[in-house]
Parts: C-alpha cells; structure tokens; sequence
C-alpha cells in the first residue's frame, strides 16, 4: 500500500495545539508523510499556550518539513497532488466560516481550496466556542459539501460553554482511514 501523504493544516485555537501535536506525531508514527500548513494567526501568533516560534518548531521536528504558511506556497497542493487527504486540526468557526463562504484568504483556506478543486477529501477537526451558535449554520453548509467530512466532535463543557464543540482529536488517525476507503465517520455528534 502507498505511503499516505497529509496536509495537516492548524489554524487558532491555540489551546487544543498539544493536543494536535501529539496526533501528528503519531500520524508520522505510524508512517504517514505530513506536509504542514499553518494559518497566518496559527504560524505567528504567541499566546499563553505558548511562543509562535516554538510552536512552528515544534511542527517542523515532528514533519521534518518547513510550514507552509503563505497562500502562494498552499495554492499548488491540489493541482500537483501533493496529499492524499487533508486534515484542518483544529478548526476554528472562522475558518468554518470562510469555508462555507468560499472565501480563501489564508494558507489554509487557500490548501483547502486546492484539495477539493481536484476532488480530493478535506477532514475538519471542529474547535470552536460557537458550534452550536453563529457556526452552526456553517458547519451545515460543510456536511452538505462533497469532498469535506468531519471528526466526530462533542460539547466540551456544556455548563459553562453551552455553544462549544471540540473533535475527538485522537481519533484523527482512524477517521483519516475511514474517509480515505468509506466516508464519513459516524456519529458525528458523540455524547
């Protein structure tokens, strides 16, 4: 079987970063090619989850390859079949947003733009403090979009956060599977 290569694009929500990071680890782990994307907030923003940079070269030990990080390095993604599939770990209502929209203004709406423009799968990795609110109708749009499949994803702290959802971001490596060979894994509200 052919070595599967990945984009794995990150966008802003910083403080599921860890958990990213140790999903694309094991996803290197288990022999996949990860070619990373990251969004401009993602790739330069320092936080209290920590220094951009040391995020960036955190990305780049575990890929052994550079961030992608401007919208002309994404663009050519799709039409030279640089990945099999591509993985937005996490994404963010902004991102879902611009996606439903069509609107392509970062690397990573632009690598996902050029993913489904050759007909190949996109997997969102929902975390976003307004799933159940103003992204809602965004992440309908998406389920109804070919090519663009979700992990599955539940409330993450439903007293306090009542809006929020956050994917099962250690079931990355089997959803990835499961849409390359059946679709869509289900359910994709889990309790």
């Amino acid at each position: 079987m052919k070595k599967k290569t990945i984009g794995f694009a990150m966008t802003g929500s910083f403080c599921t970063f860890e958990r990213v990071l140790r999903v694309m680890r094991t996803l290197v782990e288990q022999g996949c090619d990860i070619l990373p994307i990251m969004s401009d907030n993602a790739y330069g923003t320092s936080t209290r989850f920590g220094r951009a940079e040391h995020i960036v070269e955190q990305v780049e030990a575990i890929t052994g390859k550079s961030v992608i990080h401007t919208i002309p390095q994404a663009e050519p993604i799709g039409p030279r079949g640089m990945c099999d599939l591509i993985v937005v770990a996490p994404c963010t209502g902004n991102t879902l947003s611009k996606l439903s929209l069509g609107i392509t203004d970062t690397p990573v709406t632009m690598a996902v733009k050029s993913q489904l423009r050759i007909g190949a799968p996109v997997l969102l990795a929902v975390a976003t403090n307004d799933a159940l609110g103003a992204s809602a109708q965004n992440i309908g749009r998406l389920m109804n979009t070919k090519n663009i499949y979700f992990v599955p994803m539940s409330q993450d702290d439903p007293e306090r956060k009542p809006s929020s959802l956050v994917a099962s971001f250690e079931r990355i490596p089997a959803c990835i599977d499961q849409v390359l060979s059946h679709g869509q894994p289900m359910p994709v509200l889990t309790g």
